[in-house]
C-alpha cells in the first residue's frame, strides 16, 4: 500500500524539494576540480525515485542470498529506493548484488547505518549512492559529498538539523521516529529551510504516514513494516 497513497503523495513537489544539492565547500571543490559530475546523476535519481514513491526501504538484516529476490518483490510494488543498512550479514555484497542488478533506471540503492568516512568509500566501492546514518557526523556528511553520493544524516534535533545541512547534507533523517512525532515535524518544517527534504524514520507505519505527510514529511523511511528478517519476497511483495 507504500505506493497507494493519495495523489498529493506522488505529486512533482518531490523534484523541486529533493533535487537541489547542498555540497559542502569540501564537495564543491571536489566538483570544480575537475572530478565527475557523479553528484548530478545521483541527485536526478534520487529526485525520480522519491517521485514515483515517498519510500526508503530499509531491508535491516537481509542477507546476500536473499536480496535481489525480496529488492525485485518490492521494486516491482512501487519501490524505488533500497537501503541495506552497514550491521545486516555481509551488507556490502548486498549492495554489490543490488547495485549490480537491473532493478531499473529509477532506482536507487543505498547504505544505512554509515558511521565512518571509510564505511562511505566502503559503500561507494561497491556501489551505493546514498549515505544513510543514524547520526549526524561531519565527516561523514562531507566524504559523502566528496565522493558525490547523497547524504542522508539522522538528526533529533533543529540544531542537529540546520548542522547537518551547514556541512552539505542533501536532506534529513528524523530518527528515532517514535521521539518525532508529526507535530515536532511541523514546527521543524516552519523553520527550515523550504527545500529541506525531510524523512521521520523509525516507528512509520501506514497508521501514522498520512499524519507526518500533513505535516510536512517529504517521505518516510519504513524498516519492519516492510522487511524484516525471515521474510521472503512473498512476504515484501505483501506488506508493499
Amino acid at each position: 500500500v507504500w505506493h497507494r497513497t493519495p495523489p498529493a503523495l506522488t505529486e512533482s513537489r518531490f523534484l523541486s524539494i529533493c533535487v537541489t544539492p547542498r555540497m559542502s565547500s569540501a564537495g564543491a571543490a571536489g566538483a570544480a576540480g575537475g572530478a565527475p559530475k557523479v553528484s548530478e546523476v545521483h541527485q536526478a535519481r534520487w529526485a525520480r525515485a522519491l517521485e514515483a514513491c515517498p519510500v526508503v526501504a530499509i531491508l535491516r538484516g537481509i542477507l546476500p542470498a536473499e536480496v535481489l529476490e525480496v529488492a525485485r518483490a518490492l521494486v516491482s510494488e512501487g519501490i524505488r529506493i533500497v537501503e541495506v543498512p552497514l550491521n545486516s550479514p555481509d551488507a556490502l555484497e548486498s549492495i554489490r548484488l543490488l547495485a549490480d542488478a537491473d532493478l531499473g533506471e529509477d532506482v536507487m540503492v543505498g547504505a544505512g547505518t554509515v558511521l565512518t568516512p571509510e564505511d562511505v568509500d566502503l559503500v561507494a566501492k561497491a556501489g551505493g549512492s546514498l549515505i544513510v546514518s543514524p547520526n549526524m557526523d561531519e565527516q561523514v556528511i562531507r566524504r559523502t559529498k566528496v565522493l558525490g553520493l547523497v547524504s542522508f544524516p539522522g538528526v533529533a534535533t533543529p540544531t542537529e538539523a540546520f548542522a547537518a545541512l551547514r556541512h552539505g547534507a542533501d536532506g534529513l533523517k528524523a530518527f528515532p521516529g517514535e521521539q518525532i512525532p508529526p507535530n515536532i515535524i511541523k514546527a521543524w518544517r516552519a523553520v527550515l529551510p523550504a527545500d529541506t527534504c525531510l524523512m521521520p524514520v523509525g516507528g512509520v507505519s501506514t497508521d501514522n504516514m498520512e499524519d507526518y505527510w500533513s505535516s510536512g514529511a517529504s517521505g518516510f523511511g519504513v524498516g519492519t513494516s516492510l522487511f524484516k528478517p525471515g521474510d521472503g519476497a512473498r512476504e515484501a511483495r505483501a506488506k508493499a
